[in-house]
């Protein structure tokens, strides 16, 4: 179902979320909350405007055991925006944002006037952002291109086309892996791996302790229509594969320290956790602590691929040597 033309209104029944795209509509609702705090983390004065009645709509439909969701939604982009204003310094000169949804940094960050920034994602996405952001001023030059990532032969001519135009570009890919599948996440990742610009790749990180709670929380339930697709064994294993390797990973938990924003779990849960870390080794407070969060990734050189090569045979041979002498 699309989000109908002229108007892209979406039609609401019975299941929360009815594609991967409305999802757009609930992240720009959080983030029109958030703009609204007095502590806000960052100001979105457009996200209202883009999430409208429909992603007023989601929130408030979803399990009361998805309260984290809006809380992630922040410090992810607090991450990413920190990623972003670091790959400038750097000298990025292009934002490629393959699934941009309602994404508005473009409007809302401080960013050089020379910079280059590249939406790409379905077209009725790109027509609703289009009209409801009509008026608009955004802080660089900013192009809107109308395609379906799964389309191969598209996706290559098109990433070929930007990466001939750009010296150093960062890839942003926020809230778009998780949807889908090993195979469509290993096949973008080897064509942007193929271009020497293409000198970042920012990707969602998710433990399989997180996949677990999402199945148990009723989240998978709500977000049926939408279900979380990308669950490697190895996560970083999985990238090295296809070429990335990460340069900086944050976590939800240990950015919100930082930012004095803690997961508003209810106190029940928060006194559980409380109890849980005294009792917990050292280890597993640590990976409490990663449960979740954002890599920005950069290429591996061709030796480190080997390496990971490497190491997954003799695993995979160690594996299959064990089972065989059970």
């Amino acid at each position: 179902m699309k989000w109908d033309s002229p108007k892209a209104q979406i039609q609401m029944n019975e299941s929360v979320i009815n594609q991967v795209s409305d999802t757009a509509l609930m992240a720009a609702a959080y983030r029109a909350i958030e703009t609204d705090r007095p502590n806000a983390m960052f100001h979105d004065p457009l996200a209202a405007k883009l999430a409208g009645e429909q992603g007023r709509k989601i929130i408030g439909s979803l399990p009361k055991q998805a309260f984290i969701g809006g809380w992630t939604v922040v410090i992810r982009t607090r991450i990413i925006d920190d990623f972003i204003q670091g790959a400038i310094a750097e000298g990025v000169d292009t934002i490629l944002n393959l699934g941009a949804g309602l994404d508005t940094r473009p409007y809302r960050m401080e960013l050089p006037k020379s910079l280059r920034w590249i939406e790409v994602d379905y077209p009725h996405v790109i027509e609703l952002k289009e009209i409801r952001l009509s008026g608009e001023t955004p802080r660089c030059p900013v192009e809107r291109f109308r395609l379906d990532l799964a389309d191969v032969t598209a996706r290559r001519t098109f990433l070929d086309e930007v990466a001939a135009q750009s010296k150093r570009v960062l890839v942003l890919t926020e809230a778009v892996t998780p949807y889908l599948s090993e195979d469509a996440v290993a096949s973008i990742g080897a064509d942007l791996r193929l271009h020497e610009s293409i000198r970042y790749w920012v990707a969602d990180y998710f433990s399989p302790a997180s996949y677990e709670y999402r199945r148990r929380s009723g989240m998978s339930q709500a977000m049926k229509n939408a279900p979380f697709l990308f669950e490697p064994k190895d996560y970083f294993g999985f990238f090295a594969q296809i070429g990335w390797k990460p340069k900086e990973t944050r976590y939800f938990a240990i950015e919100a320290e930082r930012l004095h924003r803690p997961a508003p779990f209810p106190l029940p849960i928060r006194l559980g956790m409380r109890i849980l870390g005294l009792f917990a080794s050292l280890e597993r407070r640590r990976e409490m602590k990663r449960y979740a969060g954002f890599v920005l990734f950069e290429p591996a050189k061709t030796e480190e691929r080997a390496a990971t090569r490497n190491r997954d045979a003799q695993q995979e041979h160690a594996a299959d040597a064990k089972e065989r002498r059970g």
